[in-house]
């Protein structure tokens, strides 16, 4: 997904391949497609395209993924929303 992209080389996502069952789960929720299986394992086609929205860790049975938006970086939406956020409690900070 050349065409959505965020900030390269910034993405928080983790795959540990010793942990994956390969049940797709990844491949199939992803957003941008960055995730394919092959050779019952799941492997990071485009690392550059994620949008850290989590999608993936969520459904994976074995929690083989680890993505993190609060470790610095985050797709647009998650750090337009966390403005808005800060907007409705009053935080400044």
């Amino acid at each position: 997904m050349q065409d959505f992209r965020y900030l390269d080389d910034t993405a928080i996502l983790r795959l540990t391949a010793e942990k994956c069952v390969g049940c797709g789960n990844c491949a199939l929720v992803c957003p941008h497609r960055i995730f394919r299986v092959r050779e019952q394992k799941a492997e990071i086609l485009d690392p550059n395209g994620c949008m850290e929205c989590g999608a993936c860790a969520i459904n994976c049975p074995v929690g083989a993924i680890y993505v993190n938006p609060d470790d610095g970086c985050g797709c647009a939406a998650y750090i337009i929303n966390s403005w808005i956020a800060r907007m409705k409690t009053g935080c400044g900070c």
